[in-house]
C-alpha cells in the first residue's frame, strides 16, 4: 500500500533502533555528516495565536472582512508574491542551469536574454510524498542535496542550487513533515534540522512520540508529563467558550510538533499561516509551501478518488475541484463563516490554522489503520496489542473523530449548488494520500500556477518490501482523464504499475510528458524520482517509530545519492540531464532548438511509451546500486524490552486523555 498507516501501531512494533551513537563518517564530497557549524533555528514562523497556546481566540476582524472566493484564479495575494518570487529566482535559476554544463549552451545569456519575460523562463515545482518518517527522512536528502547551502552541493557533480530556483514546494503527510518543519523553522537547511544544537530536540527521533523528547532544554520529565501537557493543550481547544470540536488529530499533530518544530512544547501558538509573515517569504526569498489533504464523507472510511482534494498555503485553504471551487483564508480558519463571508457584528478568529495541526492534517490515517490492522500489513503486531487496537480505534472511527475536524466548516452555504458538503457545519479532512495520490501533484498542476517541471520525490511504500512502483503517477493520470473533476489539468501519460516495474522505471529518474505536443493541454514535465537502495535499505517500514541519529543520518545521505544518483557515479551527466528537464518547456516557448546533450538525455531519460503489464514474478528487492553502508541499529534485546514497554503505558495514558 502506498499511504502510511497510522504511527499508533507504532507502540507495538518490536523493531526499535538503538539510542544515540556518533554520526557516520564519510568522505568529505559525499557527506551530510561534515558540516559547517549549523544555520540558526533561533528565528521561525510566529507565535500568531491570539490566545498564546495551542487555542484559537476570537478576535476583531480586520476592516476589510475576509471572504470566501471562487477557485477561478490565484488568490491577489499569490499573483504579488509571486512576481516578486519568479524575479529572485533568475540568477539562481542562471547561476544553476550553468554549473550543470549543458554542451555548446550558454545556460546565462540563455536566461539573460529572456529574464524580462517571467513566463518564458522555467517555473519549478518539487512534490514530497507521504510515508512517514521514511518520507520525511529520503525527501530530506533530496531538498539537501537541491540546497546551495548544503555543504559541497554546488560541486562538480552535484545539483545545489535547484531549490533557490525553486517556485513551489509540495508535501503530504510525512513529505508535509518536511515541508511544515523546515518552514516553521525559519525555512532552515535540512543539515541545522538534522544537527539542531543543544538545547534542541528537533528532529531527534529516537525517542518515538508516544514518549517525548529526551534531549535539549525542552525535554520531558517522563511519558506521563509529556502527555499531560499534550492533553492540557488540546483541552484548551475542546474546552474553549467558541466551541471547537476536537479529535485524535489534535493530539497527533501536538506529538509531531515536539519533533518538528524547534520551540517549547512544540510551539502550540505557532500557526501555518504566520510563514507569510516572516521577511524570507515576503520578499520573495523562499518558494511558496503547500500542505495537501483530502476530504472524507461523513461517517465513512474509504476515500475515493473523486474525493474533494484541498491544498493549505500560507494565504489561503481550500480546493481547485469542481465540487467546492473555493479557497478560506488560512489565518482565519475558524471564523463563522457562512455563504462566503463572517456575518456581521460577529468576531473573527485567529491561531485555528497551529502549524501542527495542519501537519497532522495531511497525515491524519486512524482510519486506515483500522482498514489494515487485521491485514497482512500489521503482520508484526502482537495478537493482544492487535485486538485493543481495533476496539479502541473503532470506537474512535465510530464517533467519526479519526478525521481532522475543521468546524466550523469555513465553506458552509457556499457553491450550494456542487459542494457537497455546504450545508454541514462540519469539514472532514484526512490524509492527503488516502484517494492513492501520494505525491501532492494535484496543486502543482493547476493551471493558474503554470508549473513547467516537478520533481516528484516517491516515497511510497507500493511494494512488498515498501520501495515505490509508480502507483501514485497512475492514479493522478487517471484521475486528470476525469472530465467531471480534472478542472482544466493535464497530466502525461503515466504506464500501469507492473510496467513501471518490469521495465526498471521505479529503479532509477525516468520523465514523463517529454513531448509537450503530444498531451491534451499544458502539462508540467514530471521528473520521477523514486526511493532506492544506494548506500542503505531506505525503505523502513512505516511501524518503526524511532530512529536514532545513525539510521537517520544514514536514510538522508541515501536519499541524497538518490537525487544525484550516486554524486554522478551513476551517471556524471545526470545534472546536465536535470537541467535539460528544468528547460524543456522553456524551449518550446521560446522556440529555441534542443542543444544535442539535452536530445540525448531525453533519449536516456524520458519513457518512450513502451508497456509491459504482466504480472511481476516474485517481490521487487531491488540491489545495491553503490557500496552498502552497515551501521548497527538493532537495539539490546533489555532495552527493545524497557522501550517497548515505555509505548504501551504512554500509549495507555494517551488513550485515556483522548477517550475522556
Amino acid at each position: 500500500m502506498n499511504r502510511i498507516i497510522s504511527l499508533l501501531a507504532a507502540a507495538a512494533s518490536w523493531n526499535i533502533c538503538a539510542g544515540n551513537p556518533a554520526g557516520i563518517a564519510l568522505p568529505q564530497d559525499a557527506s551530510l555528516d561534515v558540516l559547517p557549524v549549523p544555520l540558526s533555528l533561533d528565528n521561525r514562523a510566529l507565535p500568531n495565536s491570539p490566545s498564546g497556546g495551542y487555542a484559537p481566540g476570537a478576535v476583531d476582524c480586520p476592516s476589510t472582512r475576509p471572504t470566501i472566493r471562487a477557485a477561478s484564479s490565484l488568490s491577489a495575494a499569490e499573483s504579488s508574491w509571486l512576481e516578486r518570487r519568479r524575479n529572485n529566482t533568475v540568477g539562481p535559476l542562471s547561476s544553476w542551469l550553468s554549473r550543470m554544463n549543458i554542451s555548446d549552451f550558454d545556460a546565462a545569456a540563455y536566461i539573460n536574454t529572456h529574464k524580462n519575460n517571467a513566463t518564458a523562463l522555467p517555473n519549478i515545482g518539487i512534490a514530497f510524498s507521504g510515508g512517514g518518517y521514511r518520507a520525511l527522512m529520503n525527501g530530506a536528502g533530496f531538498l539537501a542535496a537541491a540546497d546551495a547551502r548544503t555543504s559541497n552541493a554546488t560541486n562538480t557533480g552535484q545539483i545545489g542550487g535547484l531549490l533557490q530556483a525553486t517556485t513551489y514546494l509540495a508535501g503530504l503527510s510525512g513529505g508535509s513533515w518536511l515541508v511544515g518543519s523546515v518552514y516553521t523553522n525559519n525555512f532552515s537547511s535540512v543539515e541545522a534540522l538534522r544537527d539542531g544544537h543543544n538545547d534542541s530536540s528537533i528532529w531527534k527521533f529516537g525517542n518515538s512520540i508516544f514518549e517525548g523528547p529526551a534531549t535539549g532544554k525542552f525535554k520531558v520529565l517522563s511519558s506521563l508529563s509529556y502527555f499531560e501537557s499534550i492533553e492540557s493543550q488540546v483541552s484548551a481547544k475542546a474546552d474553549s467558550p467558541l466551541g471547537f470540536n476536537t479529535s485524535i488529530t489534535d493530539y497527533w499533530g501536538r506529538a509531531l510538533s515536539y519533533q518538528l518544530v524547534d520551540a517549547p512544547e512544540g510551539g502550540p501558538a505557532y500557526t501555518f499561516s504566520s510563514i507569510a509573515l516572516t521577511d524570507d517569504f515576503k520578499n520573495g526569498d523562499i518558494p511558496f509551501p503547500l500542505i495537501v489533504a483530502d476530504e472524507r464523507a461523513h461517517d465513512t472510511k474509504i476515500v475515493s478518488i473523486n474525493s474533494t482534494v484541498y491544498e493549505f498555503n500560507p494565504f489561503e485553504m481550500g480546493s481547485w475541484d469542481p465540487a467546492l471551487y473555493a479557497f478560506a483564508p488560512t489565518e482565519y480558519l475558524g471564523s463563522n463563516f457562512s455563504g462566503g463571508s463572517v456575518p456581521d457584528g460577529q468576531k473573527c478568529v485567529r491561531g485555528f490554522d497551529q502549524a501542527g495541526f495542519v501537519m497532522g492534517t495531511s497525515s491524519t490515517l486512524f482510519n486506515q489503520f483500522i482498514l489494515q490492522i487485521n491485514s497482512s500489513a500489521a503482520a508484526g503486531v502482537p495478537t493482544f496489542l492487535r485486538d485493543i487496537f481495533t476496539k479502541i480505534l473503532l470506537r474512535v472511527g465510530d464517533a467519526n473523530d479519526d478525521i481532522a475536524q475543521y468546524q466550523p466548516n469555513p465553506f458552509y452555504s457556499f457553491n450550494n449548488a456542487t459542494n457537497r458538503n455546504s450545508q454541514s457545519k462540519e469539514l472532514t479532512l484526512v490524509d492527503g494520500g488516502e484517494d492513492n495520490q501520494n505525491i501532492p501533484l494535484n496543486p502543482l498542476i493547476q493551471p493558474n500556477r503554470n508549473v513547467d517541471v516537478i520533481f516528484a520525490i516517491d516515497s511510497s511504500a507500493d511494494t512488498y518490501y515498501t520501495w515505490p512502483n509508480g502507483s501514485s503517477l497512475v492514479w493522478t493520470y487517471r484521475r486528470s482523464l476525469n472530465a467531471t473533476i480534472e478542472n482544466g489539468t493535464a497530466f502525461p501519460a503515466i504506464p500501469d504499475h507492473n510496467t513501471f516495474v518490469n521495465l526498471g522505471l521505479n529503479t532509477h529518474p525516468t520523465f514523463f510528458g517529454c513531448n509537450a505536443s503530444n498531451m491534451t493541454g499544458p502539462a508540467p514535465l514530471i521528473v520521477y524520482i523514486p526511493n532506492a537502495p544506494y548506500i542503505y535499505n531506505s525503505n523502513v517500514s512505516t511501524f518503526d517509530p524511532s530512529y536514532n541519529n545513525t539510521e537517520r543520518n544514514a536514510i538522508i545521505e541515501n536519499g541524497y545519492d538518490v537525487a544525484t544518483m550516486g554524486n554522478g557515479t551513476l551517471d556524471r551527466e545526470w545534472p546536465t540531464c536535470m537541467a535539460c528537464a528544468v528547460l524543456s518547456r522553456s524551449f518550446t516557448k521560446t522556440g529555441t532548438a534542443v542543444p544535442a546533450a539535452c536530445q540525448t538525455c531525453f533519449t536516456r531519460y524520458c519513457w518512450n511509451g513502451q508497456l509491459d503489464s504482466k504480472e511481476p514474478s516474485g517481490n521487487y528487492t531491488p540491489p545495491y546500486k553503490l557500496s552498502e553502508l552497515k551501521i548497527s541499529s538493532a537495539a539490546p534485546a533489555a532495552v527493545t524490552v524497557m522501550k517497548t514497554s515505555a509505548y504501551i503505558s504512554a500509549l495507555a495514558a494517551a488513550v485515556a486523555n483522548v477517550l475522556v
